[in-house]
């Protein structure tokens, strides 16, 4: 084994991995590393829990000759696999290494990777603690095909590997833990917008989009009648009717507000427009029919209105000194607001402004009045059509 080039790698991992930005970075790196320089890992495998409503961790999977995989493990999958033994959750309950020789196989072993391992022509296997400064426990685990195993020389170069790994492995898992929580209560062009320093008062872009306003019909009167926790699942499944379409054709949520929601399509160009316009019909669409479902099996049918508008919005940072909201306002976006006001008037699920009905060939929509509406200057001619 190359004493010297596990000295390198060792300090390069002390020193902050700078020439490895993201985490595949740092795996490949290090599988690379520690094969070249004699210590005979075949397969490396971290695993790192993360803070995600719906990502309960990733892993990174190197293999020599081989790019690195990632793959995510969501927390329906992690709550359904509770209980299960598997050497990644034994050293985060004890915080010890697990070592399995895979030849000859033990016939006690409860593991099942430890059999897959083995069928695969793996002689040995080891996982080990990832220790971070909050006392979470994360895991990275070595495997080899070399006869005999590891040597008790290789071993005590992994853990020597491990410690400044683990720091490495912290700072990467913190930046993504703020991103995943930035994305998740921002939506991913705004957190970026905050993670590249966007983060101080009057901040504020002026930008085009297609805007998109909804509300949900009769809440006053349904929230008088249920319980709490009845609003809030009836929210839940009102916003899962709308937010899976609107992520899916590029637009961004801004805000929940109460029962209302609040998201733009983004237009960086005047050759965009069309298209963007497109989109958020596109989904106004693929929501009524996800809604459409749910209400057919559902005891208590809820319904929303919709109103689509295009125009130019300041979008940034606004609040008080120490507590900003980023989002959007303008009077693009009031008047958004105040068409979706109409739809229950006009008995219609979506309505659109004049300026979002040039912009979507095909006589989708057509004129159903001209109206004033508060706060909004002049009378509006509203369109609407089936959704």
């Amino acid at each position: 084994m190359n004493g010297p080039a596990i000295q390198t790698l060792f300090d390069w991992l002390l020193d902050g991995a700078q020439s490895a930005p993201t985490a595949v970075d740092v795996v490949e790196r290090v599988g690379r590393d520690l094969h070249a320089a004699g210590v005979p890992v075949e397969r490396l495998m971290a695993f790192v829990l993360t803070l995600h409503p719906n990502v309960a961790g990733r892993s990174f999977r190197w293999e020599a000759g081989k790019p690195v995989k990632v793959g995510e493990l969501s927390t329906q999958a992690r709550l359904a696999t509770v209980g299960d033994k598997n050497p990644v959750g034994e050293v985060a309950a004890t915080k010890h290494e697990c070592r399995i020789r895979l030849v000859p196989f033990p016939k006690d072993c409860p593991f099942g990777v430890a059999k897959d391992l083995a069928s695969d022509g793996f002689t040995d296997y080891v996982c080990m603690p990832m220790m971070f400064h909050d006392g979470e426990t994360h895991a990275v685990s070595f495997a080899t095909k070399h006869p005999g195993g590891f040597s008790d020389e290789h071993l005590s170069a992994l853990r020597r590997i491990m410690r400044p790994l683990s720091r490495i492995g912290e700072g990467l898992a913190v930046r993504r833990t703020a991103s995943n929580v930035l994305a998740v209560y921002t939506g991913k062009r705004t957190s970026e917008h905050i993670m590249a320093g966007r983060i101080h008062r009057g901040d504020v872009d002026m930008i085009r989009a297609a805007i998109w306003f909804s509300d949900l019909r009769g809440f006053t009167e349904l929230s008088g009648r249920i319980e709490p926790h009845e609003t809030i699942a009836l929210l839940n499944e009102l916003f899962d009717c709308q937010v899976p379409a609107i992520d899916a054709h590029g637009g961004e949520v801004l805000k929940f507000i109460g029962d209302g929601l609040l998201a733009i399509f983004p237009i960086s160009s005047e050759a965009e427009i069309a298209t963007q316009c497109a989109a958020a019909l596109s989904a106004a669409r693929e929501a009524f029919v996800a809604l459409d479902a749910r209400n057919a099996k559902a005891s208590r049918e809820i319904r929303f209105g919709l109103a689509l508008h295009v125009g130019e919005i300041a979008y940034g940072n606004i609040g008080g000194a120490t507590r900003l909201d980023f989002t959007a306002i303008g009077p693009a976006v009031n008047l958004a607001a105040r068409l979706e006001g109409l739809t229950g008037k006009l008995g219609k699920r979506l309505v659109v402004s004049e300026a979002f009905a040039e912009h979507v060939p095909g006589g989708a929509f057509a004129p159903v009045g001209t109206f004033e509406l508060k706060g909004i200057a002049g009378a509006q001619q509203v369109f609407a059509g089936s959704p």
